[in-house]
C-alpha cells in the first residue's frame, strides 16, 4: 500500500513540470498591451487609464494568480481581455514565447481586422 501510494505521488510531482510549460490558449478577443497597476482596481492600460473589472484575475507567467496590489507600480507586458463594461477582465503577464509571438493586435479594431488562427495562436495582418 505505501508503495502504491508512493508511485502516485512520484507520478503527480512528475506531470507539474509538463502541466506548467503547456501553452495557454488565447482567444481572438485577446489585445496585447502594457499594464501598470497603480492603486487597484485603477490600472494604466498602454498609458492610458482604466481600471480592473470586478471579478478580474491576473496570471503571472507561471500562470498563477497574482493579486493587483502585488504588482502595483510594475510594468508588465500582458495579453488581455475587456468586459462588455471596457473593463480589464483577464490579464495573462507574457512569457518569452508568448511574447515573441508577432504580430499580435494591441487594439480592438485591430483585432476586428486582422485573421486569427487559433490553432497555431497567431494573427496574420491583411
Amino acid at each position: 500500500m505505501l508503495r502504491c501510494v508512493t508511485l502516485a505521488a512520484l507520478l503527480a510531482a512528475a506531470t507539474l513540470p509538463a502541466a506548467a510549460q503547456m501553452p495557454r490558449p488565447f482567444t481572438a478577443q485577446t489585445l496585447r498591451g502594457e499594464l501598470v497597476v497603480t492603486q487597484p482596481p485603477e490600472v494604466l492600460l498602454n498609458r492610458q487609464p482604466a481600471r480592473l473589472a470586478p471579478g478580474a484575475r491576473i496570471r503571472g507567467a507561471d500562470n498563477l494568480l497574482l493579486m493587483s496590489g502585488a504588482v502595483t507600480g510594475q510594468r508588465l507586458l500582458v495579453h488581455y481581455t475587456l468586459d462588455l463594461s471596457g473593463h480589464v477582465l483577464n490579464v495573462w503577464v507574457l512569457t518569452p514565447a508568448e511574447l515573441a509571438r508577432q504580430p499580435w493586435p494591441a487594439t480592438p479594431e485591430q483585432a476586428a481586422t486582422w485573421a486569427f488562427d487559433p490553432s497555431s495562436q497567431t494573427w496574420s495582418k491583411p
